[in-house]
């Protein structure tokens, strides 16, 4: 599904995606009422929203369509390079980050890893995080945090950076969800992050995971 308040965008994505033999455009919409009502109807894989629409603001969407449908992984497709704005969508749920001055390919490649329950967020919104952050890398406490993590948390931060899920992880590693999630918490306890996004920008940081190409 394809969310955005111009009618040129929202034809060429549609025309373009299903151009694609793997992918159908199910519907698109240009504001908020128009999105919920098609999305609760069509139930997409992947929603493709712009955080602007007109006088709308996007972000807000995000809560709502995860119980619109709980099943749908949002890609947020944007013109602004606006760290802050990325992060808040990132906390509200989205699946991706994709600036529309990318090219195609790239979004295409998004909406394929999204679909199969990785997080994308390319190499400039990371670097632009990262920029924000201005803790010194060798600082002590954070080598001693660092220097806390067992061989197994190791592991599983660099599978949290490679974007992938609980599951996901544990099929990786041959363990269950459930050891999975008692990783996080201790890795989520000793680093001081508050989720898996935090997590995320800390391992790219300081070397525990390889940022996305």
């Amino acid at each position: 599904m394809v969310v955005d308040d111009h009618a040129v965008i929202r034809a060429g994505l549609q025309m373009l995606i299903e151009q694609e033999r793997t992918m159908t455009v199910v519907a698109v919409a240009r504001n908020r009422a128009e999105t919920l009502e098609r999305a609760a109807t069509e139930q997409p894989d992947i929603i493709v929203l712009d955080l602007l629409l007109g006088d709308e603001d996007g972000l807000t969407l995000l809560p709502e369509l995860r119980e619109t449908t709980p099943n749908a992984r949002v890609i947020v497709l944007t013109g602004f390079k606006d760290s802050e704005m990325h992060r808040a969508a990132l906390h509200q749920g989205a699946m991706g980050i994709v600036l529309k001055e990318h090219a195609l390919e790239l979004l295409f490649k998004a909406i394929k890893k999204v679909h199969e329950g990785e997080v994308w967020i390319d190499r400039l919104t990371i670097g632009t995080m990262l920029q924000e952050l201005n803790k010194p890398v060798q600082a002590s406490p954070e080598k001693a945090q660092i220097d806390s993590l067992t061989p197994r948390e190791r592991e599983v931060i660099a599978l949290v950076g490679e974007g992938l899920k609980n599951k996901q992880i544990g099929e990786r590693l041959f363990i269950s969800d459930t050891t999975v999630t008692h990783h996080l918490t201790s890795v989520f306890s000793k680093l001081g992050v508050k989720d898996r996004l935090e997590l995320m920008l800390y391992a790219y940081r300081h070397g525990l995971a390889r940022q996305p190409e």
